[in-house]
């Protein structure tokens, strides 16, 4: 037997299927004006906040080059950024093909 195409709603041989709806949702009986019971909330005790002086790092300033080897950024291939350490390394660098 092969696939068979088309659509849910019919059989193989053409006849529309049943549709079975969905059930009403059933409401509960009993008074609706009663007042409702809280039983099921548990008590949780109170914690006061931490404050927002402790555990918190200070601001460190990003690290920066204050050294005098590295003379410039060079690009090597694909954006791949090295160092330049003296003018020959840069025509070196300048020179170079793929």
């Amino acid at each position: 037997m092969g696939m068979i195409y088309g659509s849910l709603r019919y059989t193989t041989t053409g006849r529309k299927k049943k549709s079975f709806g969905r059930k009403a949702k059933t409401v509960a009986r009993g008074n609706l004006h009663a007042p409702q019971r809280n039983s099921c909330r548990r008590s949780t005790p109170e914690y006061p906040s931490c404050p927002d002086t402790v555990g918190v790092a200070a601001r460190v300033e990003s690290p920066r080059y204050t050294g005098t080897l590295v003379k410039g950024i060079g690009t090597m291939h694909k954006s791949n950024a090295i160092p330049i350490i003296d003018e020959q390394q840069m025509k070196d660098i300048a020179r170079m093909r793929r």
